[in-house]
């Protein structure tokens, strides 16, 4: 499993400065603050999704591209907190998939390893999206970084890539880690003025 793809990171190295760091910046609060802005993540990328999804298959409809796009934009950004957890089971079961297959390619149950991981991603929800939104913000910032040192000249990113997919694992991996963990704490230091609050009105 190759978390960073040299042929991802050649695409990366065409985009021009502003670009490249803006990605970075979105990785990092990805990265940190996933949990607390899960929400604005799910409706932007379900409404983006929805309208490119309409402009493409719009005449089969028999409908303007555009009209269909802005409709089905609009709708699924209203239902899109709804289906946060649909949404989850999907991405759990995914990412269940995708780890079996790296950890044990020669377990070959893919309905079942789905289901079950889709089910303690909802059982776990919180921690889940955590999870999920550390490590796409590792991997973001890691390409986004990669490309950054290829367009200053100071690294061939896309050979270096060939050559150091391991340590790129590795790099992307403990970096997901630790966003989990600054996600937690803040979490907590977020939670505990909160609850304060209550307990000092209900006295």
């Amino acid at each position: 499993m190759h978390v960073v793809t040299p042929d991802l990171v050649a695409e990366l190295c065409g985009l021009s400065l502003g670009l490249l760091l803006a990605a970075a910046g979105v990785g990092f609060i990805l990265w940190l603050f996933g949990w607390k802005t899960h929400r604005f993540w799910v409706v932007l990328l379900t409404t983006v999704a929805a309208g490119v999804y309409g402009l493409q298959e719009g005449n089969t409809f028999k409908t303007p591209p555009l009209v269909a796009a802005l409709l089905l934009a609009i709708a699924a950004g209203v239902l899109a907190l709804a289906l946060v957890r649909l949404l989850a089971f999907w991405a759990g079961g995914v990412s269940g998939l995708l780890l079996i297959q790296a950890a044990t390619p020669t377990l070959d149950q893919p309905l079942v390893v789905f289901i079950v991981s889709g089910l303690v991603s909802l059982l776990l929800f919180r921690w889940f999206l955590m999870a999920l939104t550390s490590f796409a913000g590792a991997a973001l910032m890691c390409y986004a970084g990669l490309a950054l040192l290829n367009w200053q000249g100071m690294l061939d990113a896309v050979a270096w890539t060939e050559q150091s997919v391991g340590l790129l694992n590795w790099i992307c991996g403990l970096t997901a880690l630790m966003g989990f963990m600054m996600q937690f704490l803040l979490h907590r230091r977020w939670v505990r003025p909160v609850a304060e609050d209550e307990v000092e009105d209900e006295g």
